[in-house]
């Protein structure tokens, strides 16, 4: 396609058979984390941190600082790489698609410039110094490996 993005059938057919490069923030913010609780699927309900795919020819720092801005309207410090995390949804946004599976690169992230506007694929972002309910089994996972964020691990 001309401006860059896929058709909705090539979509579903990556979704369907491959795994998806993705980058998440996690974000600290007040002495704790800023999550968003999401609106769609995978995990539509559940507090969880901003992310995004990978783009062909972007670094995955790249990408984190895309995300920041494009989910939230903030440019980002980079503060700690927190590795290659496997996530795996029995529930998927595409139509036709039941599952999806993602190769999610983890990074604690400080905000550095702009005022916080987030898109709407979360209806509310917070700060929490505990994990929240319901808050999804992989931000706890990225939450424990993140020795910066020292309230969720004492």
């Amino acid at each position: 396609m001309d401006d860059g993005w896929i058709s909705e059938e090539d979509w579903r057919t990556i979704v369907a058979n491959v795994p998806i490069v993705s980058v998440d923030l996690v974000i600290r913010r007040d002495g704790g984390v800023l999550l968003g609780r999401r609106t769609n699927e995978p995990a539509k309900g559940y507090w969880f941190v901003p992310g995004g795919r990978v783009q062909k020819g972007e670094t995955r720092r790249e990408a984190v600082r895309r995300v920041a801005r494009e989910e939230l309207g903030v440019g980002v410090e980079i503060v700690e790489s927190l590795g290659a995390f496997e996530h795996r949804y029995e529930t998927a946004n595409v139509p036709g698609v039941d599952t999806k599976h993602y190769l999610a690169n983890g990074y604690v992230v400080d905000i550095v410039d702009g005022d916080l506007d987030p898109d709407d694929q979360h209806d509310g972002f917070r700060v929490f110094r505990s994990p929240p309910e319901p808050c999804h089994e992989y931000v706890r996972a990225y939450v424990e490996a993140a020795s910066a964020v020292e309230a969720w691990t004492a």
